[in-house]
């Protein structure tokens, strides 16, 4: 199981399972990780050399909800920060400092009703920082879903999207596979002078995914082990095609 998803599930567990006495409002902490993942692909600021994501949140919860969060409420921003700091570093994302995630109450808020706010702030210890302290964002309002998708969803592989993520680029791989490798013939074309140009397959099988090597030069490796002809793919791992390094998701 990958870093992130353990934390997710950790999440899960810890929230809707030693939480769920205190929860009993329309909005769930699961929703509020997955729409602050959102708000940080989303306000992204692209420099040089690094790509850097928003390090201050502050969500706004009805005076209902904020009322029901009370008891857990410190717990629960370490919570998602973590997740947020595990989020970035698997999409190598840069952050100027450690997420920080704050509670406000917004009295015109429904029960149910919630909303976010990112902010890009330079650390006073770190003047030199790339970023300029950005001012704060437009608040972004959900709406809590009536039954709440779970961190994990229990969806045939098959059925999910999948991914393939090569220097901070997403791309898509087809319901029928893609082939990666040098040539721009390829579905995921690889830039990277060690990759050869037909190097490996992505392909759907009965239980999920798969990838093969296509005789390539340098070999293909799936979480440091070497790909003879053909390894099972679950989602998030780390592939090499020589030292071109890819991951491989599903969402």
């Amino acid at each position: 199981m990958s870093v992130l998803k353990s934390l997710e599930s950790k999440i899960a567990g810890l929230v809707e399972g030693t939480f769920s006495r205190a929860f009993r409002s329309e909005v769930r902490p699961v929703e509020i990780a997955r729409k602050l993942a959102r708000e940080m692909e989303e306000h992204r600021t692209v420099s040089v050399s690094r790509t850097y994501v928003p390090n201050e949140y502050t969500v706004y919860l009805s005076p209902a909800d904020t009322r029901r969060f009370g008891d857990y409420e410190e717990a629960l921003r370490e919570e998602l920060a973590g997740y947020l700091l595990e989020h970035a570093r698997r999409e190598r994302l840069a952050l100027l400092s450690r997420p920080r995630v704050e509670f406000r109450t917004d009295e015109h808020l429904e029960l149910g009703v919630f909303g976010i706010q990112t902010r890009l702030v330079r650390p006073a210890e770190d003047p030199q920082a790339e970023p300029s302290q950005g001012d704060a964002g437009n608040t972004m309002i959900y709406k809590a879903q009536r039954e709440p998708e779970p961190l994990e969803q229990h969806i045939p592989q098959q059925l999910r999207q999948a991914l393939v993520i090569f220097t901070g680029k997403r791309m898509v791989v087809g319901r029928g596979g893609a082939v990666l490798g040098r040539s721009r013939d390829c579905d995921i074309v690889v830039s990277d002078e060690n990759v050869s140009r037909r190097h490996a397959e992505i392909s759907p099988t009965a239980d999920g995914w798969s990838i093969s090597d296509l005789g390539s030069t340098n070999g293909v490796t799936v979480d440091g082990r070497r790909v003879r002809t053909s390894c099972a793919l679950q989602g998030g791992e780390r592939i090499e095609l020589g030292t071109a390094e890819l991951r491989f998701e599903l969402e």
